[in-house]
């Protein structure tokens, strides 16, 4: 079934109203029908099943059948603190952490970083990142579309991690992987979670000296040397794995 997003001012009483991009891709893509049915997200945690009612040329009207609170979101929202990486990686980045339940995406200019973005190209690349985001949230069945924030610089990533519950960092010269159970399993449903990851040279020492000035704690992902697309995704499946086990008292 076929899932979209709306902004709440297009949600009325008993219908709801398709517009933008969308029209043509229900019209001309997909060439749904009338009677077929669709799931819609208002983006504030609520949930329809609809039925196509009309085509219009600006717009597709939706009757609603059933309205729900959306049950495709972590009890936990969670912010990956992402170092700049090379070439497309972010896009994968951005794709496969709202697939697995991400909250927010923050792209961060770190000191090994090779990729210097100027405002002008920032703001380009976090409008594709965003359009990305969207297109696997409707992809993934998301109850929200997760926002990439605009680059920030290190020292605006720790600040923002200040007003979070635990903020994790995967590094090679952390404790071992009991140490990173201990933490896991200490999480609990409704705390805010960071993660930071570095860029494809790692942190700079002084970095994870001053992450560990702000209490977020060093995590080994194990003895491998993991790359930075690969490291965030790791730990965000871990705990997704924990919290759904957690709320589900398994």
């Amino acid at each position: 079934m076929q899932h979209f997003f709306v902004d709440a001012s297009q949600v009325s009483e008993e219908t709801i109203r398709i517009e933008g991009t969308d029209v043509n891709h229900m019209k001309n893509v997909l060439r749904m029908r009338i009677g077929e049915k669709v799931t819609v997200s208002d983006g504030q945690g609520k949930e329809y099943l609809c039925q196509v009612l009309d085509f219009e040329e600006e717009q597709v009207q939706l009757k609603i059948v059933e309205t729900k609170a959306s049950d495709a979101e972590l009890p936990s929202k969670i912010y990956l603190f992402q170092g700049l990486p090379k070439q497309e990686k972010m896009e994968l980045i951005v794709q496969k952490c709202v697939e697995l339940g991400i909250y927010a995406v923050v792209p961060v200019s770190m000191k090994r970083c090779v990729v210097k973005l100027d405002a002008k190209k920032g703001a380009k690349k976090v409008e594709r990142w965003n359009t990305i985001a969207a297109s696997a949230a409707k992809q993934s069945g998301r109850g929200i579309v997760p926002e990439v924030m605009s680059v920030k610089t290190y020292k605006e990533a720790l600040e923002m991690a200040k007003d979070l519950d635990v903020v994790l960092v995967p590094y090679e010269c952390a404790e071992g992987m009991d140490h990173t159970k201990e933490l896991i399993q200490s999480i609990k449903p409704g705390q805010s979670v960071g993660i930071f990851i570095g860029p494809e040279g790692g942190f700079e020492e002084a970095e994870i000296e001053q992450a560990m000035e702000q209490e977020i704690i060093p995590v080994s992902l194990g003895k491998r040397i993991l790359r930075t697309e690969t490291a965030g995704l790791t730990i965000l499946s871990i705990l997704m794995y924990h919290l759904e086990c957690e709320i589900h008292n398994l």
